[in-house]
């Protein structure tokens, strides 16, 4: 299993892309996706919710359970991903890429998030 290097990760399984404009993606890993099972239904925050980093904002429903969603970030949400709600099942096939789950336009520097490394060894630990 290899996590993108650019991305930084919490502790909840989340990643988060660098900002673009300062907005960043959200996803949750792959080590997340296979320990969830297969994906079946994916509640995300409405456009324009206000989200704090470590608070619940969404949850992902498998075949096994349901899982909360976190914010790794302070940030205000400007899109969340269509696709995935249509296609819960993205967010095992293509957790990096097609199964983001929201964009945010952070707020503040992100605080407490490990580099590819760092979470590689905490999902070891």
């Amino acid at each position: 299993m290899s996590n993108p290097q650019q991305l930084r990760y919490s502790k909840e399984h989340e990643w988060l892309s660098g900002a673009e404009e300062g907005v960043s993606t959200v996803g949750i890993t792959e080590h997340a996706a296979n320990a969830l099972g297969d994906v079946v239904y994916v509640q995300l925050p409405e456009v324009g919710t206000t989200v704090a980093a470590g608070e619940t904002c969404g949850e992902l429903e498998s075949t096994k359970s349901v899982s909360d969603l976190y914010s790794p970030v302070d940030g205000e949400i400007t899109e969340i991903n269509e696709d995935v709600v249509n296609d819960p099942s993205l967010v095992n096939s293509a957790p990096f890429e097609g199964g983001w789950l929201f964009k945010v336009k952070t707020s503040g520097e992100p605080a407490e998030l490990l580099s590819a490394d760092e979470y590689a060894a905490f999902i070891q630990s």
